[in-house]
């Protein structure tokens, strides 16, 4: 049984006769009569005539009709905005709020494909839609069921794309203003920082706001990360067409740009100008590598498993390699990742860091003791050859352990599953 119901309106023009409003009402009547009661939201997405106003905290839709539908009315919430990506995304925000994923649309069968279309585009996997055709009465008759079109062509997919794009653009950034972290060892050749979790557009709590991941486990849509990342290129001076993110596999793997791309890895170099490359991260460490004497620079996403796999000196070594980078030009920069102050592994996943250096865990003899996955970090870093003095870690230096800062940063050991994702990111400047 379906949690939501929607009620495509949107384009349908009805009169103000008493059989137009019957056929309204009765259509009503019988999605009230089936859905009511299982149903915690029931909604009509309309336009053109029927016109709402906001009183409050509500939305009143007027028509001019009988008393018995205005009195339905009332059961239904209505949405009424001059696109139907404004119309889908506020009902979606609805449906996100009460936490709601099994949907069912009530449309004109001519309709179906395009409202698809927006749905693909505005949902993740997360949500399950299930059609019903719309039947009701209209001007001069019967609406006409015309056979429902299979396709859309590629100029109507990169129009409703456009109508989207357009209205995100349009929203106001949540929770303050978009803030990029900077280290002052990196080179001004370089463009570089790390993102928090202010500026963006995602409104779902624990994506809010600056999320920039989207999969079919979040409810974030790939279409409202890209805008998050648009404002981001913006905001920094980087071009998001030559914007490159690590496929974590929580291992060891590099991948150097301009070689066959691995199916997956959690490190990236390159010495190609205006290239932008990022590692994600919420509680694992985004860091960020940069050679401004052979002009080249990495990422890598550094969780527990990946630091002990070595995947910071696994980057390094690739820099080195392939770019005849030295060790004591590399500049090493920690971004913001959980602190020891709130990251536990199971007493045998502990044991790792404890041989590495007993300093890396506290309370090594608990059955969850805690892991400094960044002191680990810097003691590989340093025994690989990385000189001290060309190590920043921001954790250290700021205070910015991503769990103890809801208010700055996502986090997966506070926020559960359905957790936000900020990155570390740096290109060569053009």
């Amino acid at each position: 049984m379906a949690e939501a119901v929607l009620i495509d309106f949107f384009g349908l023009k009805f009169n103000s006769q008493k059989n137009s409003h019957q056929a309204l009402l009765k259509t009503l009547n019988a999605v009230r009569y089936h859905h009511a009661a299982k149903a915690k939201f029931l909604c009509i997405m309309c336009c053109n005539n029927i016109s709402c106003e906001r009183d409050g905290a509500h939305n009143n839709c007027e028509l001019e009709a009988s008393n018995g539908l205005s009195t339905l009315l009332r059961e239904f919430e209505t949405v009424s905005n001059p696109s139907m990506a404004a119309s889908l995304y506020t009902i979606k925000q609805k449906i996100d709020e009460k936490n709601l994923s099994s949907i069912k649309v009530i449309v004109p069968m001519h309709r179906k494909t395009l409202l698809k279309a927006f749905i693909d585009q505005l949902f993740t996997n997360v949500y399950s839609f299930e059609f019903e055709d719309l039947q009701v009465t209209l001007r001069g008759g019967p609406l006409k069921q015309s056979t429902e079109i299979s396709m859309i062509t590629a100029q109507e997919v990169e129009a409703i794309q456009n109508e989207i794009q357009t209205y995100l653009r349009s929203l106001p950034a949540l929770k303050g203003e978009l803030t990029i972290i900077t280290s002052p060892l990196i080179s001004d050749i370089f463009l570089h920082g790390f993102t928090t979790r202010t500026g963006g557009i995602s409104y779902i709590p624990t994506l809010s706001s600056f999320n920039l991941f989207s999969s079919s486990k979040r409810r974030d849509p790939k279409v409202v990360v890209k805008e998050n990342l648009r404002r981001l290129g913006n905001a920094a001076g980087f071009n998001v067409e030559k914007f490159y993110q690590i496929k974590t596999d929580h291992a060891s793997d590099v991948w150097i740009m301009g070689r066959k791309e691995p199916e997956s890895y959690d490190g990236i170099t390159t010495d190609q100008r205006g290239v932008t490359i990022a590692a994600l991260a919420a509680d694992c460490i985004p860091i960020v590598f940069a050679d401004p004497i052979r002009k080249a620079c990495g990422v890598a996403h550094s969780g527990w498993r990946g630091t002990l796999l070595g995947i910071a000196m696994a980057t390094v070594n690739a820099m080195i390699t392939e770019y005849g980078c030295s060790l004591e030009d590399i500049i090493v920069v920690l971004g913001p990742s959980v602190g020891p102050c709130c990251f536990t592994l199971p007493g045998e996943s502990a044991k790792g860091f404890h041989n590495l250096d007993p300093e890396c865990v506290r309370l090594f003899d608990s059955p969850n003791p805690y892991v400094d996955i960044r002191k680990a970090t810097r003691i590989l870093l340093e025994r690989g050859g990385i000189l001290p003095q060309n190590i920043q870690d921001l954790n250290q230096d700021l205070n910015l352990c991503t769990s103890c800062h809801p208010d700055k940063f996502f986090s997966h050991v506070r926020d559960g599953l359905n957790f936000g994702t900020q990155i570390g990111f740096i290109s060569i400047r053009e």
